[in-house]
């Protein structure tokens, strides 16, 4: 029990009468297991985070595993598993690039297009450059997530 604390350092466990629960807030970096917020108006997105059931990160498609702004992860929404690219995080940010309140993805397909087909929240600037170079002609298209945001910070 105490092995799984150690890995997950923002877990929480309370005892009722009855059994234990666990709840997890938000964790500053995205590692498996962290709770994310669907920005988009993506259908599965929408009922997920209506019913307060927020998608949770079950891969980081990086060499480090944790995942920064333009990561692709592999979230696990109302028991699907879907793709989804990091717009927003909670974590320390590099000089110009804001620090959210909470962790944004957008749900993609394998291609690299955004399920909705609006994003609802700011998303930083310097994310054009960093999609731009992850995109390339055979694989992903990530350019069409920037085409549907509202708004840059």
């Amino acid at each position: 029990m105490l092995n799984m604390l150690y890995r997950f350092p923002c877990t929480r466990i309370f005892t009722t009468s009855a059994s234990q629960f666990h709840t997890t807030p938000a964790c500053n970096e995205i590692r498996k297991l962290a709770r994310l917020r669907v920005v988009d108006n993506s259908e599965i997105g929408k009922a997920a985070m209506m019913e307060g059931k927020p998608p949770r990160c079950i891969h980081v498609y990086n060499k480090r595993h944790v995942g920064l702004i333009g990561d692709q992860v592999l979230v696990a929404i109302k028991g699907q598993m879907k793709k989804g690219v990091l717009v927003g995080l909670k974590q320390k940010q590099k000089m110009k690039v804001p620090k959210f309140d909470s962790n944004n993805i957008v749900l993609i397909d394998d291609n690299g297009t955004p399920l909705g087909t609006r994003i609802h929240v700011p998303i930083p600037t310097i994310l054009r450059t960093i999609l731009k170079e992850k995109t390339h002609n055979k694989g992903a298209d990530y350019t069409k997530v920037l085409a549907i945001a509202t708004k840059f910070v």
